[in-house]
C-alpha cells in the first residue's frame, strides 16, 4: 500500500509517532553530552537538540537549554535562505552562530543535518553546543570586547558537506582548528554534535520505515497544530488586557546603569503580543541580546507560566505569540555590537514578562529569582598549551504561590548542571575548589521563601591565571512578589593574603598563586507576606540551616 494511503493518522499512531520523535530528540541530547570532550558540555550539559520538519519548524526538542531552542526556527531561516532545503544533498549540513543572522552568541554553534528517506527530504536533526573556545580576544570569554569580532570566529549561515569539508582534515575543520586555543576539545565537541545529529537521522528513518514517510510528515504537522491549539486555549483563560512589567540590569560594567528592560504584554483572545519598546538602548559592551535570544526568552516565560509541562515546546507554541523590540535597543542590537553576555538582558526579559503576567494570572507566576547567568572563566597557558575552565552559575529561584524557590540551581533559561568537583580536579591542575556551600539566609522571606544562593571558593595553584566573568544582581536585588522580601545580592572578591579585593560583576583580571577567589551568587525573592509562612516551614528551615 503506498504512503499516501496513510495520510490520515489515527490518534493512537499520532501518540506513538509524537512520543518517538520526542524520545529521539532526548536521545540526541544524551548522545551529545556523553560524546563531548569539554566539561561545559559533558558535565554542565550546555547544549540542546531537536527534530525539525522539512520546513525548519521544530516539532520535538530535548529538555536541556530552553533559550538555545526556543527560537531555533528563527535560527534555521537564514540558513535556508542562503541554500534552499530543496538544494541539499545527502551529507550536507547547515552551520551558523551568527548573532546578526538568527544566531544567539558565538559560542553556541548550531548544526542542522537534513534527513532524507529514499531521496525525499523529511526533516532535519539539529544540535547546538556551547563551545569552550572559538578564538577571539581572550581565552574562553572576552568581557572587554567592543565588537562581535573580538568575541570569536563567526560562522555565517552556510551549507557544507560532512565528507568533503569536515572529515579527513577538510577545509572547514582546518579553518576552525587554526582559530581556536583548545582544538582537541572544540573539534571533539563538533564531532559529538555530528554524532548526535546522525542519531536523529536514524531514528526518523526508522519511524518512516515502520509507519511510512507520509504518515510521519502528517504526524509532524499535527504536533505543531496540537501545540498551537493548547497554547491558544491557555491564552483564552487569561483575561484580555494590556499588562506592564520591567526589571533592571545593574550596569554595563563601565559605570553606566541601571539598564531598563520594559515589557508591554497584550492579551487578546487567543493571541498574545510582547513589545519591548522603552527598553534601554544597546550598549558598547557584551551585554546586548540578539533578537533571537530575546524571542527565545519571551517564548520560554509565556510557555512556562501559562501552559503545563506536558505540552511539547515546539514551533506551534509560537504561532499565537508576537514579539517585537526596537532595532538598536539592548534587546535587538545593531551589528557589530558584542553579545557574549546576552543571557543577562534576556533574564530581565524573563523577569519583566513574568511581572506583567503576574497582574493577569497571579496564581501561575513566580517571584523574581537570582535569574542571572554568572559565567566564571579561569584560564592558564602552560607548556602544553591553553587550559580553559568555564562554568555557568545560577543561584536561588523565586518562590511561587505553592512552593519555596529551588536552592542553588541554574536559572530558568539556561538550566546547566554544575561541573562536579572531581571532574574539575582531573581537568584543571591550576586551581582547586576549597568550598562549595549554600548561603544561609540568602533567600527572601515570605509565605514561601526564595531559593538560596551558593558560595564557591577557588584556590589558585599556579601563577599567570586569568579570571574573566560576567554577572549581575550585585547592586539591584531580586524583587519579592505580593509582599515577599527581596533575595540577597551576589558578590565576588579575591582574598590575597590579608587583603580583600572586592570585584565588580563584569571583569577580567590576573590572579596569582595562593589567591582565594570567592564567588557568591544571589538568592531568590519571596512570594507573599512573611507573616503567612507556616511555622512548620520555618522550623524545617532552621533544622536544615537555611536561615
Amino acid at each position: 500500500m503506498p504512503d499516501t494511503a496513510f495520510n490520515n493518522v489515527s490518534a493512537v499512531d499520532q501518540a506513538i509517532i509524537t512520543q518517538a520523535l520526542i524520545a529521539a530528540a532526548h536521545e540526541m541530547g544524551m548522545k551529545l553530552i556523553r560524546s563531548a570532550h569539554s566539561t561545559i558540555v559533558r558535565e554542565a550539559e550546555d547544549c540542546s537538540s531537536a527534530i525539525l520538519d522539512a520546513h525548519g519548524k521544530v516539532v520535538a526538542q530535548s529538555e536541556l537549554i530552553p533559550l538555545q531552542l526556543g527560537s531555533i526556527a528563527h535560527t534555521f531561516g537564514p540558513c535556508a535562505k542562503i541554500t534552499p532545503p530543496a538544494d541539499l544533498k545527502e551529507g550536507d549540513f547547515y552551520i551558523t552562530n551568527d548573532p546578526y543572522n538568527g544566531g544567539q552568541h558565538l559560542p553556541d554553534v548550531f548544526l542542522f543535518s537534513p534527513i532524507f528517506v529514499e531521496g525525499r527530504l523529511i526533516g532535519f536533526s539539529a544540535t547546538v553546543a556551547h563551545h569552550i573556545d572559538l578564538g577571539g580576544g581572550a581565552p574562553g570569554l572576552n568581557p572587554d570586547a567592543t565588537d562581535v569580532h573580538q568575541e570569536g570566529i563567526i560562522f555565517p549561515p552556510s551549507r557544507w558537506n560532512l565528507d568533503r569539508d569536515w572529515r579527513n582534515d577538510g577545509a572547514l575543520q582546518r579553518l576552525v582548528r587554526a582559530n581556536i586555543r583548545m582544538p582537541d576539545h572544540t573539534i571533539g565537541d563538533f564531532e559529538a554534535q555530528f554524532a548526535a545529529n546522525q542519531i536523529g537521522i536514524e531514528r526518523v528513518r526508522d519511524l518512516c520505515a515502520r509507519h511510512g514517510a507520509a504518515r510521519v510528515e502528517t504526524a509532524m504537522t499535527e504536533m505543531l497544530d496540537y501545540a498551537e491549539r493548547r497554547m491558544r486555549a491557555a491564552l483564552q483563560a487569561v483575561p484580555d488586557g494590556t499588562y506592564y512589567g520591567e526589571d533592571f540590569l545593574d550596569d554595563d560594567g563601565r559605570g553606566s546603569g541601571p539598564l531598563k528592560i520594559a515589557a508591554k504584554v497584550t492579551v487578546s483572545g487567543s493571541d498574545i503580543a510582547v513589545d519591548f519598546a522603552g527598553s534601554s538602548d544597546q550598549v558598547k559592551v557584551n551585554i546586548n541580546s540578539p533578537f533571537a535570544s530575546t524571542v527565545g526568552a519571551a517564548l520560554s516565560v509565556i510557555k512556562s507560566a501559562l501552559t503545563s509541562a506536558d505540552l511539547p515546546f515546539n514551533t506551534g507554541c509560537a504561532r499565537a505569540v508576537t514579539i517585537s523590540a526596537p532595532h538598536g535597543s539592548i534587546l535587538n542590537p545593531i551589528y557589530p555590537a558584542p553579545v557574549r553576555a546576552r543571557l543577562l538582558p534576556t533574564y530581565r526579559v524573563f523577569n519583566a514578562v513574568m511581572k506583567a503576567l503576574a497582574q493577569a494570572v497571579p496564581e501561575r507566576v513566580i517571584a523574581t529569582g537570582y535569574d542571572t547567568t554568572y559565567a566564571c572563566c579561569l584560564s592558564h597557558l602552560g607548556p602544553r598549551g591553553y587550559n580553559i575552565y568555564l562554568e555557568i552559575f545560577g543561584g536561588g529561584y523565586g518562590a511561587g504561590p505553592d512552593n519555596d524557590g529551588c536552592d542553588a540551581v541554574d536559572s530558568p533559561l539556561s538550566n546547566c548542571g554544575n561541573i562536579p568537583i572531581e571532574a574539575q580536579d582531573m581537568a584543571y591542575p591550576f586551581f582547586r575548589v576549597r568550598d562549595y556551600s549554600l548561603i544561609a539566609g540568602s533567600g527572601g522571606d515570605g509565605r514561601h521563601r526564595g531559593g538560596l544562593g551558593f558560595q564557591r571558593v577557588y584556590e589558585i595553584a599556579s601563577d599567570d591565571v586569568t579570571f574573566a566573568a560576567y554577572g549581575d544582581r550585585f547592586e539591584i536585588a531580586p524583587e519579592g512578589l505580593f509582599g515577599g522580601s527581596p533575595g540577597q545580592k551576589a558578590a565576588v572578591w579575591v582574598q590575597r593574603g590579608d587583603t580583600r579585593i572586592d570585584l565588580p560583576s563584569k571583569i577580567s583580571m590576573p590572579l596569582e598563586k595562593g589567591d582565594l577567589l570567592f564567588v557568591q551568587t544571589g538568592g531568590g525573592a519571596g512570594y507573599g507576606v512573611e507573616t503567612d509562612r507556616a511555622e512548620a516551614d520555618r522550623a524545617r528551615d532552621r533544622i536544615d540551616g537555611f536561615v
